[in-house]
Parts: C-alpha cells; sequence; structure tokens
C-alpha cells in the first residue's frame, strides 16, 4: 500500500517513514518529522518511552536509538489500516547484545536471541503520527533473556511458533502443567 492508495496509504507511508528513520538511518530527528507537534510513545509493558515533541525527540536519541541491537530485525504477520490508525503485528528478532532498558530495564545484555511477538498501535492525526502503543508479552521476554525461570508457565521464543505455522503444537503449557485430575 502507498500514498496512491489513497487517504490509507499516506498513513502507511508515514509509518513507513517513521520505523525506516528508527530502524534503518537511526535518525531521532527524521523520526520526529513524522509526528505531531505533541506526540507519544508508550513501551506498554515497562512504561518506558515520551510525550512531547522535544522529550520523545531526546528519548528516541539518547536511550532508544543507540541501544537497538545490530541484528534487530522484524517480520510482519499482519496489517490493519483505519482512517486513523495502523495496527501492526510482527515478529521482533535481535540478539541481546546490548543493555536495552527501553525494552528491559536494568537487565545487562546477555547475548541470548530473542523472538518476540509484538503489536504496534499507531493513532495520526492527519498525516502526522500522534501516538505509538506498542506491546509484547513481557514474561515471554524475560524468559528468553533468563531473567525469569524457564519452569514457569511461560511460553519464550515459541510463543512465535504458531503465529508463523498455524499446524505447531498448541497447548504446550496445559501439557506440561497439567496436575492429574483426582
Amino acid at each position: 500500500m502507498s500514498s496512491s492508495d489513497g487517504p490509507h496509504g499516506v498513513l502507511v507511508d508515514t509509518w513507513e517513514a517513521h520505523t525506516a528513520a528508527e530502524f534503518v538511518q537511526h535518525d531521532a530527528d527524521a523520526t520526529i518529522a513524522t509526528m505531531t507537534d505533541d506526540p507519544s510513545l508508550i513501551h506498554v509493558p515497562v512504561g518506558t518511552g515520551a510525550s512531547g515533541r522535544e522529550p520523545l525527540r531526546r528519548f528516541y536519541a539518547d536511550v532508544f536509538l543507540p541501544h537497538l541491537p545490530p541484528d534487530w530485525a522484524t517480520e510482519m504477520l499482519h496489517r490493519s489500516v483505519t482512517h486513523d490508525h495502523v495496527i501492526d503485528e510482527f515478529i521482533l528478532r535481535f540478539t541481546h547484545t546490548i543493555q536495552m532498558d527501553w525494552l528491559a530495564p536494568g537487565v545487562p545484555a546477555t547475548g541470548r536471541a530473542v523472538v518476540l511477538p509484538t503489536i504496534a498501535v499507531v493513532a495520526f492525526v492527519g498525516d502526522k503520527i500522534e501516538s505509538e502503543h506498542i506491546y509484547w508479552d513481557h514474561a515471554s521476554l524475560l524468559v528468553q533473556l533468563g531473567v525469569l525461570d524457564s519452569a514457569l508457565p511461560v511460553l519464550g521464543a515459541e510463543e512465535a511458533n504458531r503465529l508463523l505455522d498455524a499446524e505447531a503444537p498448541a497447548n504446550e503449557l496445559i501439557t506440561r502443567f497439567a496436575s492429574p485430575l483426582s
């Protein structure tokens, strides 16, 4: 979808310019240029981000962009577009080679691989981004980083399996943690 696809395409073009500014160019000013005069970013599971143009620009420049692992990659699963929102469901993949306080505050680099289903809900005013709400399963992340015990009833990287392959095994936690009926 591109801007030639009408108003929905304009939103997609803006969102794709925004993510390219973040993940390809690593440019906080170019990232902010895609946003309204009073934008906000909330990484919902950990409450990181910022509100307001300058605080958010500083967050991108000082906290987020310098702390992205070099092998950061996303795999798009689904995109929904309305008249004022883009909602992306994707798989995030990286190796935790750098401390990422915006994602896992206080967790030093572990060197572990991470596969994390993620949702971005992006709201627009006109053709500018007003807010980003980013969601992920934080327990799954912490299991993958070795911070939470993998013996807990939480999936780690396996969480993405059924999203990527509907025929992948289901109900593994039920099987693993089921107690015998009395």
